[in-house]
């Protein structure tokens, strides 16, 4: 019996490539964004964070992609967006025009609706050297008198009329593809997009010019993808290269590369599927488009096609689950990308009837990547290469509709084809008559939530409480300078008060606290970062939302420091340059961190810098927004220098630290105090991927969990606390000494903080592989009551008892840790509500000698 699938690729043996397989250029760490939202939102929201990746592109390509369009703003009734194809073509020759629409749209198509894309005058005035396409939209179906001599041509009687349209489609584009891009020296015309209810732009340049240059700031869609190319090496004149890339329905972005490129091409040349554009993500997305489209597979089959699951993991998973997967990886191994790479997928899920915004990333897992989820009265997925990259998203919307929060109520990385959630998540946007619903699943179809309260603000049983007196003790433990009293007195009140409430009292804390000094400023920043860094009961209310609550009232209190005078300056980016010397060792610096780019000579880090050299001893900023490398370039032993961070700070900051105290009252981002050689650095929140590379020492307080690969390469004596957990290759190569005789070690509590403030335990305290895989030195004291760690995950480190001196060593550390986050000692050790010794509660993991140095005696 000869399948659809058999059919479809038998049709294409007449399409043949005119160029060779080569790929045209390497890419670089590209930056890559999507969102997808229960209403349409502007394409503007999608230039904040594109602009905020701006660094991970070189200009020589960048692009968007939307799915999910407003009929009126497409010029067709709403039928017809949902049933024709939306054809766009890239005219870089604009006298091709005629001859790409006789030969290939009007003998081929009843054309709806046709026009040209509006776009600016003066391409110039957006920087751009290389004028982007003319682009035309044409709103088409296939003639019938066409698909019936393609039908019976192809021989493709068995398939429904509707696939084999969808095929001639993707057909037709091929051809005219071949015909006018790439048979061509001088490119003249390609195809943009060619899917139902969703359309691609590109040019070269940056994805914010791109956005800006066919004026999409105003044009609405459920889901929108956004790309910044960094392409190595080749000369790109030509928008062709750029991402997005299309299938037939979906749209894809990438940030990585192939070592196996050649072999995924011969892969889909077998299947009849010759790439014209030759970059790995064109390669990428027609692999999709064959599993997905032509081999008809589950999403789940697809992704796991793509990005097989091996070695422990797959040993996780069911029978059943294995026996099909071990079918799919022996059938298409060979067109497996062997990554480095990740994968964003804007797609217009026909079979469902809804829009999906795709995150797949690959078992290497060393290409950034972020998911967040926020769920409320407008409800939105958003996935990028940075975490800031999500915050100015939120920020943005935020901005514009109040049913949006700048925060999101949950963030997490995924971890490469884990057994548990595949490392991959789909968030799909399905209508009904009354509005949309936004559903997180992972790749294995199961639900996803952010554990967010669905009240608005209110609590559960809301209460009439007189906030007078309330008021009344909190302004006077201010004044008095206590702020953990103050912390203290409010927090039992949270629970029984609205949140318009609690923004009455603390704007009333903000007018009150500068009567009384700077002990009073002191104590009031004091109290509301304790409210932000700290986990306590809210009555239904939504972290996010008082997370939103606490960081505007607190910046609008910092900024209200402006000529205070006593104790603190304020300072931001119209008055950096007129920076003096502090007055007195206690004073404080106040920076306002709008207006400063992330990086580059004018960056936010070199004027923390410039502060610490003019001799001051404490630097308090606020309002991040992705600026990076904040805490490096202080120079050797800076002790005695803090710097407080708030807002959504960017990569690699507190790298290099050298005695500095650095504290983040927020999640933290990738490559974070790499090279570390002393000093401190406290992370209320998350962390992102190769966490303390080559660090040499310090001392490192996580509240939360950090991504893959933390403490890679790590030598001397860096000692650390993670109080969630690690992804995977935890102190890879670690080669910090003996830790009872000063070297470093590692700390993994395996716990989550409730939002009532209780402790409780992952399902496992470490679920990858690779634990402390090939060190030489060090330890990892592991909280793992229930043995749930096997030798398997190791790889070169073998299990101890955690002895008398081990528990005096990680004590301190862990009493530190109870200051720092509030995470009791006592609760630690706590299990099934019966306190245990520490050597029943923690393990040891420490290295073995290398039988390949053994007999040297090194």
């Amino acid at each position: 019996m000869v399948s659809d699938a058999d059919l479809l690729l038998r049709s294409r043996t007449d399409l043949r490539s005119p160029v060779e397989g080569l790929k045209a250029e390497d890419e670089g760490g590209c930056g890559v964004v999507g969102l997808a939202a229960t209403v349409p939102v502007r394409g503007y929201h999608i230039l904040c964070p594109v602009e905020q990746m701006h660094n991970r592109g070189n200009g020589k390509g960048g692009g968007v992609a939307a799915v999910g369009l407003v009929p009126e703003q497409m010029r067709v009734p709403a039928e017809v967006l949902k049933d024709h194809y939306l054809l766009q073509v890239a005219y870089l020759d604009e006298s091709a025009r005629p001859d790409v629409e006789r030969e290939f749209v009007h003998p081929h198509f009843d054309i709806h609706t046709a026009y040209p894309v509006e776009s600016l005058v003066d391409p110039a005035s957006l920087g751009l050297d290389v004028k982007p396409p003319l682009v035309w939209r044409y709103f088409a179906r296939v003639r019938p008198d066409v698909l019936r001599i393609f039908v019976k041509e192809k021989r493709l009687e068995g398939l429904d009329a509707r696939q084999a349209e969808d095929e001639f489609v993707f057909q037709n584009t091929y051809r005219l593809n071949a015909k006018f891009y790439a048979s061509l020296g001088e490119k003249r015309a390609f195809v943009l997009s060619h899917g139902r209810n969703m359309f691609v732009f590109k040019i070269v340049g940056f994805a914010e010019q791109c956005a800006r240059y066919y004026k999409l700031e105003d044009v609405r869609a459920h889901v929108w993808i956004g790309h910044q190319r960094y392409p190595t090496k080749g000369r790109v004149w030509h928008p062709g290269g750029a991402h997005p890339f299309i299938g037939l329905d979906e749209a894809l972005v990438h940030n990585g590369d192939f070592a196996n490129y050649h072999s995924v091409v011969e892969y889909l040349k077998q299947r009849n599927i010759h790439p014209l554009f030759l970059t790995d993500t064109e390669v990428s997305v027609l692999l999709f488009d064959l599993l997905k489209r032509v081999y008809g597979y589950p999403l789940e089959y697809v992704i796991e096609a793509m990005a097989p699951t091996t070695e422990r993991d797959f040993t996780m998973l069911p029978p059943e689950k294995q026996n099909v997967y071990r079918m799919i990886q022996a059938v298409h191994i060979h067109g497996s990308p062997d990554g480095p790479w990740f994968f964003i997928i804007g797609r217009n899920d026909r079979e469902e009837g809804g829009y999906q915004l795709i995150g797949i990333t690959d078992t290497s897992m060393l290409r950034p990547q972020v998911f967040a989820l926020q769920e409320g009265e407008a409800s939105i997925g958003l996935i990028a290469s940075e975490k800031q990259a999500i915050d100015a998203t939120l920020a943005s919307l935020s901005a514009e509709d109040p049913r949006f929060l700048p925060v999101a109520d949950r963030y997490w990385n995924a971890r490469g084809g884990s057994h548990t959630d595949g490392g991959a998540f789909v968030f799909s946007v399905h209508e009904y008559a009354g509005g949309a619903y936004l559903r997180c699943t992972n790749k294995f179809g199961e639900p996803v939530s952010s554990g967010a309260s669905q009240e608005s603000g209110g609590p559960v049983g809301e209460e009439d409480v007189n906030l007078e007196p309330v008021g009344d003790d909190l302004a006077e433990r201010i004044a008095a300078g206590d702020a953990m009293g103050a912390f203290g007195a409010l927090v039992p009140e949270i629970p029984a008060i609205g949140a318009q409430d609690l923004q009455e009292i603390l704007g009333d804390l903000r007018r009150r606290a500068p009567a009384a000094g700077p002990k009073g400023v002191r104590a009031l920043i004091e109290m509301t970062t304790l409210l932000l860094d700290r986990t306590y009961p809210l009555g239904g209310k939504r972290r996010a939302l008082l997370r939103a609550i606490l960081q505007e009232e607190l910046f609008e209190f910092l900024r209200s420091l402006r000529g205070f005078g006593a104790g603190f300056a304020l300072m931001g980016w119209e008055d950096r340059g007129r920076l003096r010397e502090p007055r007195s060792p206690d004073d404080a610096l106040v920076v306002d961190a709008r207006g400063f780019p992330p990086e580059g000579d004018d960056g936010l880090h070199g004027f923390v810098v410039h502060a610490y050299r003019k001799g001051w001893k404490r630097v308090l900023a606020f309002d991040l927004t992705g600026q990076r490398f904040l805490g490096c370039g202080l120079g050797t032993d800076n002790q005695g220098f803090r710097l407080d961070l708030y807002g959504s700070p960017g990569d690699y900051l507190a790298s290099g630290l050298d005695g500095a105290e650095v504290h983040v009252h927020a999640n933290g981002q990738d490559q974070m105090a790499q090279i570390m050689k002393a000093g401190r650095l406290v992370v209320h929140g998350d962390l992102g991927q190769t966490f303390m590379y080559a660090a040499k020492g310090g001392e490192v307080f996580v509240r939360g969990s950090v991504a893959g690969r933390p403490l890679i390469n790590a030598v001397g004596k860096p000692r650390v606390v993670i109080n969630g957990t690690a992804l995977d290759y935890l102190a890879e190569s670690f080669m910090a000494g003996d830790p009872l005789k000063g070297g470093g070690f590692v700390v993994v509590n395996g716990i989550r903080v409730r939002d009532d403030g209780t402790l409780e335990e992952l399902e496992t305290p470490y679920a990858g592989g690779n634990l402390f895989s090939l060190a030489s030195g060090g330890a990892i004291y592991l909280r793992d009551p229930r043995r749930l760690v096997g030798a398997d995950q190791l790889n070169g480190g073998t299990f101890d008892e955690v002895r008398d001196e081990d528990w005096n060593l990680i004590r301190p550390y862990l009493e530190e840790n109870e200051r720092l986050f509030g995470i009791r000692v006592k609760d630690l050790l706590t299990v099934d509500g019966a306190r245990r010794p520490p050597h029943i509660v923690y393990r040891k993991v420490k290295a073995v000698p290398l039988k390949v140095l053994a007999h040297t005696g090194l």
